[in-house]
């Protein structure tokens, strides 16, 4: 997916099993942000920077939506233990990874290895347009990287 692609409306169901639609958020821009693993350090750092950013970020337009491969159950937990405020779609077929181009080969420690690029996503909800796509995220200042 890139800028100016037209993203699907159905994303994917959350860690409550409610389906998750750009055009339940009409006016917005929709920040979707894809991240390997619930509770590893660098996708915490992540969700905590959104977090402690979310005031600023709904106040500017923004809608946070997260996205991993790992079960509703696993984001149920990682949401209480880190209290974050945002929905997380459950992708465990990794459908809506590959769609946006973010489920792809990955090496770590000299092994090959299919994993989630973390890569975010800012999409207009009304015409469902991507307008941005922050490729080098900086995991604990996401939030302002989603705002510059």
């Amino acid at each position: 997916m890139n800028i100016g692609d037209k993203a699907p409306d159905f994303l994917g169901l959350d860690q409550e099993g409610n389906e998750v639609r750009l055009s339940n958020y009409p006016g917005k821009k929709v920040a979707l942000y894809f991240y390997p693993k619930d509770n590893t350090s660098g996708c915490t750092a992540e969700a905590c920077s959104l977090r402690d950013g979310y005031a600023q970020l709904l106040s500017a337009g923004y809608q946070v939506i997260g996205v991993s491969k790992d079960s509703a159950k696993s984001h149920q937990g990682f949401i209480a233990k880190h209290s974050l405020p945002f929905p997380l779609i459950a992708d465990t077929d990794t459908q809506l990874q590959q769609q946006f181009g973010v489920w792809a080969e990955k090496k770590l420690y000299g092994r090959t290895y299919m994993g989630t690029l973390r890569q975010t996503f800012i999409i207009d909800a009304d015409t469902a347009v991507v307008e941005r796509v922050i490729e080098k995220v900086k995991t604990s200042d996401s939030a302002n990287q989603i705002l510059s």
